[in-house]
């Protein structure tokens, strides 16, 4: 029980101590593209262009999540 208890307090502590990864505007461009596969050009492009509004400097996304 005690090996236990040590083994999920040192995996804690590692866990703990890591870095995670800050999403970015690439991240949130290249996740909203990826949904835009359309049979016709014009719905595409319109697509793409949503997704750069979305994902743009001026997006209310990303921000407060600090």
């Amino acid at each position: 029980m005690k090996k236990t208890v040590v083994m999920v307090m040192l995996l804690f502590l590692i866990f703990s101590q890591m870095d995670t990864v800050v999403p970015d505007a690439s991240d949130c461009l290249d996740g909203c593209q990826t949904g835009c596969v359309q049979r016709d050009s014009r719905l595409q492009a319109r697509c793409e262009r949503k997704c750069q509004i979305r994902c743009g400097p001026d997006s209310m996304v990303e921000k407060g999540m600090d």
